[in-house]
């Protein structure tokens, strides 16, 4: 007995078998459909910090990501995302185990994060040995200088890259002489602190001291004393720390005698809200403000305002413009991640003219290379911001050097560059 079908069912039957295979029987023509859209989703691990000091840019981070994989509704080249966030509570023990559990457990495709270089540091081998391409804001230089890790790349900056720029701007443009520095006693501050000395120094500057406070510190008063004498104070804390040296610096009277330059964390756009007075005029360098005028930079901030009700600053940037370059790679392996090989040579080609900070593109060793900004702390319209003063673009983490004769030196410590006053 033959069974009769309305010419309407069978319509709807073409119609839905079609769209699987991208055919628009009602169109009239095939259309282009994402080659994995029935695959399982593409897995993005992020390790970062929601506890201790450093939770402050660690919530950053979440937010940043979270906020470009909203605006692309969790779906980058055709092949849909999931997220799997994992707190390595800031330390280099926990960030290990996140990553071996987001790597052998959740079987992640991308690992993004941490956000301190001890944190990197303690989890490169494993990476490394793993094969999974890692995305971090972690700024240890040797990462991609003496000690390059091929699955890794970085958007944000090395820890010395923004430094660089500023003791230029200090020396040529501030007309800066003497300049003492204040930081935290690790690799971080080692690292920020021998970029802009090097550079300063180029310039005929002399750092006249160098202080380093324990990352947990009560009370900056014994630091803020031993400042005379000076043009100057950089100060490159990171997390929640800028605040309460920011604070203690103006009401102990430092402000008013010696200006504060700062690295790239120490004025971050996302803690401006919980600063004051005692932060306008402080100027200091960064891959990103939140005042760039770029498009995506538009859309970005007016998504975290709307959703977190606060500016991003670097950390929740570094954590979008990752999310850029997972995009641009999957759309040059048409949406695949299974070929790691493949999947890292096209995280490695990224080039992008309009993200947050601004064009990026990485060097051979799979460092960044783009827009440095000179920021002031101003008050606009109530609300403090980072104004840019200056921006240098290209910015290489090798700086104005060549590449041989950079590598050739000792890395950044605490001891070098060495006082010469």
């Amino acid at each position: 007995m033959t069974k009769s079908v309305s010419r309407r069912k069978f319509l709807a039957g073409t119609a839905a078998a079609g769209a699987a295979l991208g055919i628009r029987p009602d169109l009239g023509f095939r259309i282009a459909a994402p080659a994995l859209a029935q695959s399982a989703p593409a897995k993005i691990g992020l390790l970062t910090v929601k506890t201790g000091p450093f939770a402050t840019g660690g919530l950053q981070m979440e937010q940043g990501l979270t906020t470009f994989l909203k605006e692309k509704n969790y779906v980058l080249a055709g092949r849909k995302v999931e997220l799997i966030s994992a707190d390595t509570a800031g330390n280099p023990t926990g960030a290990k185990t996140k990553a071996q559990e987001l790597v052998e457990r959740d079987h992640v495709d991308f690992v993004v994060g941490p956000l301190a270089a001890f944190e990197l540091l303690a989890i490169t081998d494993y990476i490394e040995q793993s094969k999974v391409p890692l995305l971090s804001l972690a700024a240890a230089d040797d990462m991609t200088q003496r000690k390059p890790n091929p699955w890794f790349i970085r958007a944000s900056a090395t820890s010395s890259q923004c430094c660089m720029p500023l003791g230029d701007y200090a020396a040529t443009e501030l007309k800066m002489k003497r300049v003492a520095t204040v930081c935290e006693d690790f690799a971080f501050g080692y690292e920020q602190v021998g970029g802009f000395q090097t550079v300063f120094e180029a310039h005929g500057g002399t750092i006249t001291k160098k202080l380093w406070t324990p990352i947990v510190t009560p009370d900056y008063a014994p630091y803020i004393a031993q400042l005379s004498e000076v043009d100057g104070v950089w100060q490159g804390f990171a997390g929640s720390n800028p605040l309460k040296f920011t604070q203690q610096y103006a009401e102990l009277g430092a402000k008013t005698k010696f200006p504060l330059l700062g690295g790239e964390t120490a004025f971050d756009d996302a803690l401006l809200k919980s600063l004051g007075d005692e932060a306008l005029g402080a100027i200091s360098a960064c891959f990103y403000s939140a005042e760039f005028d770029s498009p995506s930079n538009q859309r970005f901030v007016a998504a975290m305002l709307k959703d977190y009700d606060n500016l991003p600053g670097m950390y929740a940037s570094g954590c979008y413009i990752n999310g850029m370059c997972i995009e641009a790679a999957l759309a040059k392996t048409g949406g695949k991640t299974d070929d790691k090989t493949a999947l890292m040579a096209a995280l490695r080609g990224v080039a992008i003219t309009d993200t947050p900070r601004g064009p990026i593109e990485f060097d051979h060793l799979g460092n960044v290379v783009g827009n440095v900004f000179i920021r002031k702390v101003e008050r606009k319209n109530g609300k403090l911001v980072n104004t840019i003063i200056k921006t240098y673009p290209k910015v290489s983490q090798f700086w104005t050097a060549k590449e041989a004769e950079y590598l050739a030196k000792p890395s950044y410590s605490r001891d070098y560059p060495p006082l010469k006053s």
